[in-house]
């Protein structure tokens, strides 16, 4: 069977102005140089896609990278128009791994909802966002450094007076942008705890997000950030980690120094996937930080971070979208095994992911 088609995959795309306006997306092909209906399942190829589609009356199966930042919509086969540049793309398709040449395996999992949103406001608001972080740190810093003396002094390695400027810091900064909401609290240990926390990473916005906590943890940050003036200057005086990827040694001296942290009474931070996940996706964690939790005796405690993929998706660090986050906090985990450890914790996050996919 030929396998050029002409057909309509219908996608949802929700306007800005108006919102109402849902046309379908029209994929070209011929067969024999007619167009072609479909009523069976087959593969075809999308303008707007870089993988193949898979196209049946039931529903839609394909792998998807990306959507391109410009794809022509069409209402009716008369009249065509173009995307504006305030549009937000949502799929809500599943997304099946594997699939090559029309066959498809058997491991499939639920495409959560994604909205990448284009447009001038977008930019700006990101531009906003960077200068406000700019203007409410510097006197915050000056604040840190006045301080600095007393907290050597009085609170070597927890350092609690840094990290409640940073909490203000952060809470300042995210406020005129997007609402965040906390679900289990009483999960999170006092300050006076040592744990390891763990977390989902998907966006620049997870470290603003997590410094709302108010807990001193050590985050695990690239070197080359520390010598960045004002932000970086301020993770020094915060006593947080750096560390040179691709390094074994500095790997190694990372972890002797979480160690040294957690026996000293302070906590650490890690997002085991190691980068931010670009497709909303969890990755594999790494096993660093359940090492840190199994040689020291502390807990593990997970954290999900849900929307902050969508405000400020991975690769799009200078546009903003406006929208809420929400942050779980679940109960700490226990245990002398750290892969076992490893394994209950991304089970954790994965099954919130799961639950509040389309949030």
């Amino acid at each position: 069977m030929n396998s050029n088609f002409t057909t309509c995959v219908k996608h949802h795309a929700s306007f800005l102005s108006p919102p109402s306006f849902a046309p379908p997306i029209k994929c070209r092909a011929t067969s024999g140089g007619r167009p072609s209906s479909i009523n069976h399942v087959h593969k075809i190829s999308c303008p707007f896609l870089r993988a193949p589609v898979v196209v049946s009356e039931l529903g839609v199966r394909y792998s998807l990278n990306e959507l391109r930042h410009m794809i022509h919509l069409s209402s009716s086969p008369k009249r065509k128009s173009v995307v504006k540049r305030n549009t937000s793309f949502r799929s809500e398709f599943s997304a099946e791994a594997g699939f090559h040449d029309g066959s498809s395996s058997s491991a499939s999992s639920s495409f959560t909802q994604t909205e990448f949103v284009l447009g001038s406001k977008t930019r700006t608001r990101g531009f906003v966002f960077y200068i406000l972080s700019i203007v409410v740190a510097i006197p915050l810093f000056v604040a840190m450094v006045v301080v600095h003396p007393f907290v050597i002094l009085f609170d070597r390695y927890r350092r609690n007076a840094h990290h409640f400027i940073a909490k203000l810091w952060s809470d300042i900064i995210i406020y005129p942008f997007y609402h965040t909401e906390f679900e289990g609290l009483e999960n999170l240990p006092s300050n006076d705890t040592s744990v390891v926390y763990v977390s989902n990473h998907q966006s620049f916005l997870d470290i603003y997000t997590l410094l709302t906590l108010g807990r001193n943890f050590k985050f695990i940050s690239k070197r080359a950030i520390f010598f960045l003036p004002i932000g970086g200057w301020a993770m020094n005086l915060m006593g947080l980690i750096p560390l040179r990827r691709m390094d074994g040694r500095s790997q190694l001296d990372c972890l002797k120094r979480c160690i040294k942290f957690v026996e000293k009474g302070a906590s650490v931070f890690f997002f085991p996937e190691g980068t931010r996940s670009k497709d909303g996706k969890l990755g594999t964690f790494k096993k660093g930080a359940f090492s840190v939790a199994t040689k020291t005796g502390v807990p593990v405690v997970p954290i999900t971070i849900l929307g902050t993929g969508k405000l400020m998706p991975a690769g799009k660090e200078h546009s903003l979208n406006m929208g809420s986050v929400k942050v779980v906090i679940h109960k700490p985990i226990e245990g002398s095994d750290a892969n076992q450890l490893c394994t209950d914790a991304r089970d954790a996050i994965a099954r919130t992911l799961l639950t509040h996919g389309s949030d």
